[in-house]
């Protein structure tokens, strides 16, 4: 297999919708893992994600986890996701559904270098870039 470079992203006890959400913007596949599955049935967690992985048919890969217990969560602070391409179409409909709901720090539109470009951060707190590459 090839290296990738993919967005592992902490939630605090949504990482179940906000996955579902994701793959309701980029379809694919979901697989999700709880705690309860991986030795912790009975605890506070157990329902709670402990792994999950989101491939996409167009090859977006997309990680993500509950924090466990006893970790600091921070939120959308240290991690932006960017998708970029030639597919203006395809990385439109990923900005309309990511932005909605959510609030956009760069409207998407030409940017100065000559891209379509925009930044959200979508309803559960994680800041996206999309940049559509003009030929």
């Amino acid at each position: 297999m090839a290296s990738r470079l993919n967005p592992y992203i902490s939630f605090a006890g949504d990482a179940r919708q906000a996955m579902e959400f994701y793959k309701s913007v980029f379809g694919g596949e979901l697989t999700l893992n709880t705690f309860g599955e991986s030795g912790m049935a009975g605890s506070p967690v157990e329902n709670q994600i402990m792994h999950s992985q989101l491939d996409s048919p167009s090859g977006y890969t997309i990680m993500a986890s509950d924090t466990p217990p006893g970790m600091e969560h921070k939120p959308g602070t240290n991690l932006s996701v960017s998708l970029s391409g030639d597919d203006g179409e395809e990385l439109r409909g990923y900005w309309e559904k990511l932005s909605a709901e959510g609030a956009v720090s760069v409207p998407f539109e030409k940017q100065m270098w000559g891209d379509e470009f925009g930044a959200c951060t979508d309803k559960f707190g994680i800041s996206w870039m999309v940049n559509v590459v003009q030929s």
